[in-house]
């Protein structure tokens, strides 16, 4: 890799026609010969055109340091923009930042962002709104980002530049500070945190009329925005997806015509002639487990759980075949995926038995609260599998679960994460000391720094890169601290008259999207 260079189109995380195999070969499982391919009817980009999105991942929060960088982000790409996003082939492109280069030595990098951009309360779009959103996603107290930004050590705000100083050497920046982990906020605006996550202010391509907190949020095409010639939609209705069952009859009669689609409702929204698609993606759910409060602070507890689960009847009751055991964060056939810790902790309920009794828990004495934001059928099936091994668990709901959980307050929860757009982040978020996925901060598993760091240094297209990356992934799947259990796919419903949407992994992109007969 050259030392120093403005970029353009930078290197994605893997090298770029590795990267289109792997995500092939990762998603052929997902797919289901049945869905129809994401395409729709050709259409005007005029007549008032209005996106009605009714989604499951409806934010809690609108302030994007403290809504994170799961699912949500992509509802929240609505309103904010960032320094780069990601194209179809998973590389970092030009977003707010027109360019960026790096150092010789590779640990500063420079972000140039495009001149004459403002938010859309009129403040400018410049260096020092970047330095203030960084900053502000490290400090702020209620941050669930500041795990991801550990490479950075200080931000320079000089007129439209951004020059960032790294605590290590890091070529990966440029896929760090995209749509997940850096949604610039008005810093005027976010002056006051609780009124940003109630009105939020961005410079992406609509801008918030009406909000409704956890119900529906009411947009309009922002005209300012740097890419605004191709943003063809003028209005999005977004709304908190009803239950399941009613999300097809909504597509069907117009109510939606566009939806995150449940596994069970696949077959139904096909027969009603609806646009059936998997967007691809990197989705893993977990069980999360804090080893620094009882019982987790004893290994042999961690240990029986390790064994308890059985990730197959996950697959069949939540994903009906759509999905796949997982016992890591990657897909199959990604190049991070380590072939060499596959199964290592096997579905063994005898054993986990065995390994409660000596901890010194007979069966029915351990006694443990599982907190999540919302029924979940997955919760229910970790209570099942848990009482089998003779742990009684006890299902508890709390809407503002993130807040406890990224303070790493809770003992015991589960989470489902869309991955990251850098391999390198996917590990440090579930595996860092300061990871926002690892429950049990600031603990990381022996190892893990000095192999995650190697990857940072090893040059993409080094021939010995995808060892150095599993060996980061092996040493991350160390951990005391989760539990993979299933992969579910991105699977989406739409009415005909929306475009296809860019395939971009992970992510929901409307640039280009049209809608006809609005």
């Amino acid at each position: 890799m050259s030392a120093r260079r403005t970029i353009r189109r930078p290197a994605a995380p893997v090298r770029p026609a590795r990267r289109a195999a792997v995500l092939g070969t990762a998603l052929v499982s997902l797919l289901v010969p049945a869905l129809s391919a994401c395409g729709g009817e050709a259409s005007s980009a005029t007549g008032g055109s209005t996106l009605k999105w009714a989604s499951s991942y409806f934010p809690a929060h609108w302030d994007p340091v403290v809504s994170g960088s799961g699912a949500q982000f992509r509802e929240l790409a609505l309103v904010y923009a960032s320094l780069t996003r990601t194209d179809e082939d998973g590389k970092a492109v030009p977003d707010l930042a027109e360019s960026w280069e790096y150092n010789d030595r590779g640990d500063r990098i420079t972000f140039h962002l495009r001149p004459g951009l403002k938010f859309s309360d009129g403040e400018p779009v410049d260096a020092t709104a970047v330095k203030a959103a960084i900053e502000r996603a490290q400090k702020q107290k209620n941050s669930a980002l500041f795990g991801d930004l550990t490479s950075i050590k200080s931000v320079e705000a000089d007129g439209l530049d951004a020059v960032l100083q790294l605590s290590q050497v890091d070529y990966q920046i440029p896929q760090l500070l995209g749509q997940r982990v850096l949604q610039i906020a008005s810093p005027k605006a976010a002056e006051t945190p609780e009124k940003l996550d109630q009105n939020p202010v961005g410079a992406g391509p609509f801008v918030v009329e009406q909000l409704v907190p956890g119900t529906k949020v009411v947009l309009k095409k922002n005209p300012d925005y740097w890419d605004a010639e191709n943003i063809h939609i003028d209005d999005v209705e977004l709304v908190s997806a009803p239950d399941a069952s009613t999300v097809v009859s909504g597509l069907q009669t117009g109510v939606y015509n566009f939806a995150d689609l449940d596994p069970s409702q696949a077959d139904a929204a096909e027969k009603a002639g609806l646009d059936v698609f998997v967007q691809p993606g990197f989705n893993a759910s977990n069980i999360s487990l804090n080893i620094n409060k009882a019982p987790f602070d004893d290994d042999k507890v961690v240990e029986a759980f390790r064994h308890a689960f059985n990730r197959k009847e996950f697959v069949d009751k939540l994903t009906f075949g759509y999905g796949e055991t997982t016992d890591q964060p990657f897909p199959k056939g990604y190049e991070a995926y380590d072939p060499t810790s596959e199964n290592a902790y096997p579905y063994d309920p005898a054993k986990a038995k065995k390994l409660l009794a000596e901890a010194g828990h007979g069966a029915g004495d351990l006694e443990l609260d599982l907190v999540i934001p919302a029924e979940d059928p997955q919760a229910e099936i970790v209570q099942s599998q848990l009482a089998a091994v003779g742990v009684t668990v006890t299902i508890k709901i709390d809407k503002n679960w993130a807040t406890p959980f990224f303070a790493k307050d809770l003992a015991f929860s589960l989470y489902s994460t869309t991955g990251r757009d850098s391999a390198v982040q996917t590990l440090t978020a579930h595996f860092g000391p300061n990871g926002p996925l690892n429950l049990s901060t600031p603990y990381e598993p022996e190892g893990f720094a000095a192999a995650t760091a190697k990857v940072r240094q090893t040059p993409l297209d080094a021939p010995d890169y995808t060892e150095a990356l599993r060996a980061a992934t092996r040493a991350g799947l160390a951990s005391k601290a989760l539990i993979f259990t299933y992969s579910s796919p991105n699977l989406l419903a739409k009415s005909k008259k929306v475009s296809g949407l860019p395939k971009n992994p992970a992510h929901i992109d409307w640039t280009g999207v049209t809608i006809s007969g609005s």
